[in-house]
């Protein structure tokens, strides 16, 4: 539960503009480790965690139940376990529904662990020298730089996907 609002004081600049969470400014209780993203269940008043996506395909007048997707997107509904499994379809449209059940299981530690260890050893790879070739050539190679520690890359483009079906 969220403390009170903070004193003016010591609030910071953005407070009340949205729900951020800043590392130094914790009057609130709240750390960025106690942030986790949720989609939540897109029915009014429904505060369950999505576990189904409502598609509709217009051109086959079809309503399609399915996991739920890896990203939001702008013309699908996420629904929680209750509301997937009590949709209708509109009149005279036909609904497909997923036939294994819903998972609203997250990853463990141990599978996030391995994960980012995978995507550090990718990242430090490097690709095999190719072949000096022979011949006349104007270019000449830059000096060599000295090697920094290998970099991850950009972080936030890997996305949980859910174990498939079997």
């Amino acid at each position: 539960m969220l403390s009170p609002e903070p004193e003016p004081s010591r609030a910071p600049k953005w407070a009340g503009t949205g729900p951020r969470v800043c590392l130094r400014h914790t009057a609130w209780g709240v750390s960025l480790l106690d942030v986790i993203p949720m989609r939540r269940c897109c029915r009014p008043g429904c505060k369950n965690p999505a576990v189904a996506t409502l598609t509709y395909v217009y051109s086959d007048s079809t309503a399609v139940v399915g996991p739920l997707a890896t990203v939001a997107e702008p013309h699908s509904w996420d629904l929680c376990e209750t509301h997937g499994s009590r949709i209708t379809a509109p009149k005279g449209w036909e609904l497909v529904r997923h036939e294994g059940g819903f998972s609203s299981s997250t990853p463990d530690d141990d599978d996030l662990t391995a994960l980012a260890e995978a995507v550090r050893e990718a990242g430090m790879r490097r690709r095999a020298p190719e072949p000096e070739q022979r011949g006349y050539s104007d270019y000449s190679p830059p000096p060599a730089r000295p090697q920094r520690p290998g970099r991850t890359g950009r972080r936030g483009h890997l996305r949980v996907l859910p174990d498939p079906p079997n």
